[in-house]
């Protein structure tokens, strides 16, 4: 997905009792998410009521009510929405594909010849993921291509699967953090006038560490956590016949490596596969579409696909509309115009702009519209009280890469969650939000990289720049 290079201009709202009253419906919503989330339930359906009361409990606060109605419609109607909506139809009828077709036993036979046990599947796993989210760019694609193919796949080997699941969602932020066409670097160093490639090449020695931790992690609690109860003997010995279907993953990957738009590769790599399954043989007539006109109904795989994509896109169109109305109420200029004011040393600027986006991110539940919205204070402070370019693109990118991987009410937890869904046929269980994030050791190993940055000033360098033809050492931050 690109940039957005502009941000829609909402009217303003005001709520009775001020900040507090424009906070309370998220707090209402975050609150019932982690309830729910903490019961072990997994689907996102059981989120709707709680968004849906949230926005009830923002109309009754709000003072101007046609306001607040146009602010959550035009949140909901955003762009990205949209793209974010397609995405996942398109990429849930793929996975339902390649599970018809038999990629997964394919899989399964693949890796029992390279003798992967559950822990070393959790590994693999782990680096495609890293692999495939450097090659697109996007943590969503690397969720949605990978997970129909490894969850399945590592359930059956004996992998514990919310390591599994975190496994999947580690290597997706790792793609997101340093992946030179990621939404995440672009933003984080244009919003600083800062050059991308100086940018990722600064961030090797943090992201590289923190991989290692979470390798160690992977492994550490995949072992100590053993493996859930074995399937069918059947289903362990797999069937090499799916194998084919390894070419629908691997041409949308290349469609996205070529910079073709995200619905390009998706619905490209739908119709590749459709007509690789007939050719093969993989994919019967029936399954494309068939009419039981007793009951007045059809059956497809492309409808079972956009069923598996309902909850989740009903989720984010309610979600992005409570957000809207958080933007809307003023309430994070509130926070930068105050966080100016108290910044007084690099250090403090260093604080205060990890700890802006971290309340945008947290508020605003998307990462690039959290940096889009802390832009201004950042670059501002940042260049008052000597902060490179450099160092501020990475604390956005760090911040942006921690919360929405380990949050149980953010977007990309939620679908990697839902995703989980595509070991149902294989008697596979699903896991919840609450452990995606929990087991996303990629995202912890981040996070103790943000706080060796602040606390002990990890990633001094020293810059050369020149000065009258001749080279002049100037000690400067970068991460």
């Amino acid at each position: 997905m690109k940039l957005e290079q502009q941000q829609e201009k909402l009217p303003e709202i005001k709520f009775y009792g001020g900040a507090f009253g424009a906070l309370l419906p998220f707090f209402i919503f975050v609150t019932g998410v982690i309830i729910i989330a903490l019961s072990g339930a997994p689907d996102e359906k059981g989120f709707w009521p709680v968004l849906i009361l949230a926005l009830a409990l923002g109309l009754v606060l709000c003072k101007n009510r046609a306001a607040f109605s146009e602010v959550v419609i035009s949140g909901m109607s955003q762009k990205i929405v949209m793209i974010m909506i397609t995405a996942w139809i398109l990429a849930s009828i793929i996975g339902i594909l390649m599970t018809l077709t038999g990629f997964v036993e394919a899989l399964i036979w693949l890796s029992d010849l390279l003798h992967l046990s559950g822990p070393g599947f959790v590994i693999a796993t782990f680096l495609i993921c890293c692999i495939v989210s450097l090659s697109t760019g996007s943590s969503f694609a690397t969720i949605l291509i990978c997970s129909p193919l490894l969850y399945p796949t590592g359930g059956v080997l004996g992998a514990p699967l919310p390591v599994l699941a975190g496994a999947i969602i580690g290597g997706a932020t790792f793609g997101d953090f340093i992946a030179p066409i990621s939404d995440t670097t672009i933003a984080s160093a244009l919003s600083q006038d800062a050059q991308i490639g100086t940018v990722i090449k600064s961030r090797l020695k943090y992201l590289l560490p923190a991989a290692l931790l979470a390798i160690i992690g992977y492994l550490a609690v995949s072992f100590a956590m053993g493996s859930p109860e074995p399937v069918s003997t059947t289903a362990v010995l797999g069937d090499p016949k799916g194998l084919p279907m390894l070419l629908i993953p691997a041409y949308i990957i290349y469609l996205f490596l070529r910079g073709k738009h995200l619905l390009h590769g998706l619905l490209f790599g739908l119709l590749f596969g459709t007509l690789l399954g007939l050719v093969t043989g993989l994919l019967p007539v029936s399954e494309i579409i068939s009419l039981d006109l007793e009951n007045f109904t059809a059956r497809s795989f492309i409808i079972d696909g956009i069923n598996r994509a309902i909850g989740l896109s009903i989720f984010t169109i309610l979600l992005m509309g409570l957000v809207a109305t958080l933007k809307a109420s003023g309430l994070m200029k509130l926070v930068v115009d105050f966080a100016a004011t108290r910044t007084q040393t690099e250090k403090h600027a260093e604080g205060w702009i990890a700890g802006v986006m971290s309340i945008a991110v947290l508020l605003t539940t998307h990462s690039i519209v959290a940096i889009l919205m802390v832009t201004d204070f950042t670059k501002k402070t940042g260049e008052r009280l000597g902060v490179s370019k450099v160092r501020r693109a990475n604390l956005l990118s760090l911040i942006a890469c921690i919360f929405p991987f380990v949050l149980p009410y953010f977007i990309p937890v939620i679908l990697m969650a839902n995703m989980t869904m595509t070991g149902q046929e294989y008697g596979i269980a699903q896991v919840s939000p609450l452990e995606v994030g929990l087991y996303n050791f990629m995202s912890w190993g981040l996070l103790l990289v943000a706080l060796g940055t602040l606390v002990f000033g990890l990633g001094k360098t020293k810059m050369i720049t020149k000065e009258n033809g001749k080279e002049k050492g100037t000690p400067r931050r970068s991460i």
